[in-house]
């Protein structure tokens, strides 16, 4: 999984978030540092409204959290959903020995490296450069 510092990163550069079912995510306020949650229709589902997204917790009874406005909310990207945002820069991944792994990708015909300790953390390296480059933000999901 995607570290929050990473995760946190590709958010404050840019990267925006359109909840779908499957994504994970966690709580940007005290009190909820380890806890990952999930979208998915039974549980938490991402409501749209003209003031913004927000994500509706169905029939919680652990605790007292009705609904979440997106912007507390910080996304935790797959693996896959990384490359899809590499799009077509991404050439390959590589496990580097027991301790790392590095995504290569092509941009602006030039070669790049980006090497981490998780797989979804080198991706979000290079996903953070793409950003970087593009002067833009970048939105993924639904």
């Amino acid at each position: 999984m995607i570290t929050i510092d990473c995760a946190r990163a590709l958010q404050q550069a840019g990267l925006r978030w359109r909840p779908a079912s499957g994504d994970s995510f966690s709580i940007e306020r005290p009190g909820f540092d380890a806890d990952v949650f999930t979208v998915s229709e039974m549980t938490i589902e991402a409501h749209e409204f003209d003031t913004g997204t927000i994500l509706g917790f169905n029939g919680t009874t652990e605790w007292a959290l009705d609904s979440l406005a997106l912007e507390d909310a910080l996304w935790l990207p797959r693996e896959d959903q990384l490359r899809q945002l590499l799009r077509g820069t991404f050439r390959s991944l590589h496990r580097q020995g027991d301790d790392s792994y590095r995504v290569n990708v092509h941009v602006s015909g030039v070669d790049e490296s980006f090497q981490a300790s998780t797989a979804e953390d080198a991706y979000g390296t290079a996903v953070l450069m793409l950003i970087g480059r593009a002067g833009a933000s970048l939105v993924a999901g639904a």
